[in-house]
């Protein structure tokens, strides 16, 4: 009897793209499994022996035996809590939509380390020969390239607030509704446009013309150079095989209308991870990282750390006042602008959404198929997080990236920051609601209370009720957490005490 051994992916679809797969002889052909290959393969052992002319062995030479080395343990970057967020928001957001694809990408902006990664469709690694090759080859979130929209404004703001060429709050810009520039009309996505708004309400509104006389502020020589230097045009070296770089105009064929429609993210191609490490940039106090996923080189015998990663600078872009001021700026356009779908209770979100147009074989914008997105990061003030979510093409929805995307990262972002334990921040700034969103409830201190007295706090929460008597000994949720309006709160009754 001879023994076999084969990989074996305990977790099925979970990561797949990152893990990758090794083939029939445990070598590795994708993912992590193909870019580190020679250091989880070790060396094959051998048994040798002296033998005549004949062949025959020569008993009394001894056989020369050289053991193999097991290969040594990755570990990786991945939080484990977070990417199954991640997977859960991403197969609900399919089972919702129905999308062409759909992709999720989060990186610890202070280490550029990638917390998770995860797109669809995905496989199962040890069934990879029933599946399509598109499939498994293609790992969207550093393969896939497409203009990125509107969220490639917030390298437009960062470059125009580190070369000092606008004051948000006292500079302001009359938007008609749409920019002409050499006769080419560029529209606002609100017909017959925003009217007059400071610059930081042109960034709150995503409003296109505002971003084209940014970008004009700027001029096309440092908007371009700001580009390059945020890591677009080049492969951002993350430790995955199947990088794409992205497509930029050449120089020579940048006019006026180039340089106007890539100030709002149209015309310029990008990867996912290209958009997640430069934002990261924006709001890390200016630091552009490599992003990884190998951590840790681990002797399987000894179990100790043989080699670890560190953190690799790229450069610097922009500085940590221009950084603050962008970390602000884009809480802001969650609390009061088109990002307000990501907002989160109890956490500071900021963020930018994005709705990228599709170019079709001949060459033309595709009509109504989009890829919608949102990149958010947190807490604001110190963000621990960023998250970038895209969905192309969904369906049954408006296509827009607030709405679809908007709640999906905010769920991911708040539900793993709580999986972190990342402290609570009770200073940001308040949602700004608008028709027909309903502002929420915060729940009151109703403990000590006569239950007849219900009908002064709860106008807008249902109530559950535990035991029986009139006072109200507990209650669930706690004080100061906020609902939603008509949401449940239990509360907890006993009998009423008698007075000595």
């Amino acid at each position: 009897m001879a023994k076999d051994s084969k990989r074996h992916y305990p977790h099925g679809d979970y990561l797949s793209h990152v893990l990758g797969f090794a083939g029939i002889d445990n070598q590795g052909l994708m993912g992590l499994e193909l870019y580190y290959d020679e250091k989880l393969s070790g060396e094959k052992g051998s048994l040798s022996y002296y033998s005549d002319a004949k062949g025959k062995r020569m008993e009394k030479l001894a056989d020369q035996y050289v053991a193999p080395v097991d290969g040594l343990n990755l570990k990786t970057t991945i939080d484990a809590k977070v990417q199954t967020i991640m997977e859960r928001e991403l197969d609900q957001a399919v089972a919702a939509y129905n999308p062409d694809s759909a992709l999720a990408i989060a990186v610890n902006p202070k280490t550029g380390g990638i917390v998770g990664m995860t797109s669809r469709p995905d496989f199962n690694p040890e069934n990879y020969q029933h599946v399509d090759p598109d499939i498994y080859n293609r790992n969207l979130p550093i393969w896939s390239t497409y203009e990125p929209g509107s969220t490639f404004k917030i390298i437009t703001l960062a470059s125009a607030l580190e070369e000092q060429v606008v004051d948000l709050q006292k500079d302001s810009f009359v938007d008609k509704g749409s920019i002409n520039v050499e006769g080419a009309k560029l529209r606002c996505w609100k017909s017959g446009g925003h009217g007059e708004q400071s610059y930081l309400e042109v960034v709150e509104n995503s409003c296109n013309p505002g971003f084209v006389k940014l970008g004009q502020k700027l001029g096309k020589e440092k908007l371009f150079t700001y580009i390059k230097d945020f890591g677009f045009g080049t492969k951002t070296g993350i430790d995955l095989e199947g990088e794409g770089s992205g497509i930029l105009f050449k120089p020579e064929n940048i006019g006026p209308v180039e340089a106007a429609t890539t100030s709002f993210g149209q015309g310029v191609s990008v990867t996912p991870i290209q958009q997640v490490m430069a934002v990261a940039a924006t709001v890390n106090g200016g630091y552009l990282y490599e992003p990884h996923i190998a951590k840790e080189w681990i002797d399987p015998r000894t179990n100790k750390t043989v080699q670890s990663y560190e953190p690799n600078i790229k450069k610097r872009v922009i500085s940590e006042e221009t950084s603050k001021e962008v970390r602000n700026t884009l809480e802001s356009v969650v609390a009061n602008g088109t990002g307000r779908p990501a907002y989160v209770d109890g956490y500071r979100v900021g963020g930018k959404t994005g709705t990228a147009q599709k170019v079709g074989p001949d060459g033309a914008y595709l009509k109504n198929n989009y890829i919608v997105s949102f990149i958010g990061f947190a807490p604001a003030d110190d963000p621990e997080l960023v998250v970038y979510v895209a969905i192309d093409n969904p369906k049954g929805t408006v296509q827009f990236g607030g709405p679809v995307v908007g709640p999906i990262v905010g769920t991911i972002i708040e539900d793993s920051l709580r999986a972190l334990d990342v402290k609570e921040r009770t200073d940001g700034l308040e949602k700004e609601y608008m028709w027909p969103e309903q502002p929420k409830v915060e729940v009151p201190d109703l403990i000590g209370l006569d239950k007849h007295e219900l009908t002064n706090y709860l106008t807008d929460l249902s109530i559950e009720t535990s035991g029986s008597g009139d006072i109200i000994i507990d209650q669930s949720p706690k004080p100061g957490v906020k609902l939603e309006q008509g949401e449940k709160i239990r509360i907890y009754l006993s009998e009423k005490k008698h007075r000595d």
